[in-house]
């Protein structure tokens, strides 16, 4: 499956239904009263043609946006934010700035712990529920650390194995 797809899957059901009853409701409106106004003579008056034009670009515009406040609300749930605040800032903060900083602030997708399946920060070294090491940790201290590191951020201590190229971690 393609990534597209698959966040296509965080919008909620919802925010799908609406974009489409939105957008299809004010087109249908405005193309009902521009139709029937434009019936008396019986010909199209190019006036009314542009006018139905710009509305159906009115119309894909509000559908995108009601879809990307529902990406908005849904990945903000994804990634254990407050779904519900991302999306009133989105909603009325101007010109798109809530837009633009939540995809700027947004935190790092949560995983789940392999063994009990509860929701992990990143960058966890063991799970906060059962205790499985979820990753790397310092020998002396237990903090998170990466495999490229040589000595632990934190603490300092040295990180390499012992019996690896003769070097003692203490």
């Amino acid at each position: 499956m393609s990534r597209f797809k698959e966040e296509m899957k965080v919008i909620p059901r919802g925010a799908r239904i609406g974009a489409v009853v939105a957008s299809v409701t004010i087109f249908a409106i405005v193309f009902v009263v521009l139709g029937l106004s434009s019936l008396d003579d019986h010909r199209v008056d190019p006036g009314v043609v542009f006018v139905i034009a710009c509305v159906a670009l009115g119309m894909l515009f509000l559908f995108t946006y009601v879809l990307l406040l529902g990406y908005i609300y849904g990945d903000a749930k994804r990634r254990g934010m407050r779904p519900v605040l991302w999306l009133l800032l989105a909603i009325f903060a101007p010109s798109a700035i809530g837009i633009i900083l939540y995809f700027i602030l947004r935190q790092p997708i949560q995983s789940g712990c392999p063994k009990c399946g509860a929701i992990t920060p990143t960058g966890s070294a063991f799970c906060p529920v059962c205790g499985t090491q979820l990753g790397q940790s310092c020998p002396a201290c237990r903090s998170a650390v990466e495999a490229a590191w040589s000595h632990c951020p934190r603490c300092g201590a040295s990180l390499a194995m012992k019996g690896e190229a003769g070097v003692d971690p203490a």
